[in-house]
């Protein structure tokens, strides 16, 4: 099983950041790492109103297959988080950990 591990960086609307990070470690995190995914650190870049974290998954599907089981899982619409409410603009990079 090869893992996949990506970094994430979201442009946050203004004055939502400290809010984002709460819902993110509060209901994102807990339901994440249920379907088997690993949180590598979160970091919050003030000046550029960014959120930054690592995600990654090593199991018997893809990354983009169990995103997609996680996306889809009642658990996740129970959730009731609208990303867009908080974000202006999302980055994902497959990395490879060399240190």
């Amino acid at each position: 099983m090869a893992g996949t591990t990506q970094l994430r960086t979201y442009t946050v609307r203004d004055g939502l950041l400290d809010e984002w990070v709460e819902r993110w470690r509060g209901d994102v995190v807990p339901l994440r790492r249920k379907w088997g995914f690993g949180i590598g650190g979160a970091w919050v870049d003030r000046g550029r109103n960014q959120f930054l974290w690592l995600i990654s998954y090593r199991g018997p599907e893809t990354f983009a297959e169990r995103n997609a089981l996680y996306w889809a899982s009642p658990e996740r619409e129970a959730m009731c988080l609208d990303p867009g409410a908080y974000l202006l603009h999302t980055e994902d990079r497959m990395v490879e950990r060399r240190y």
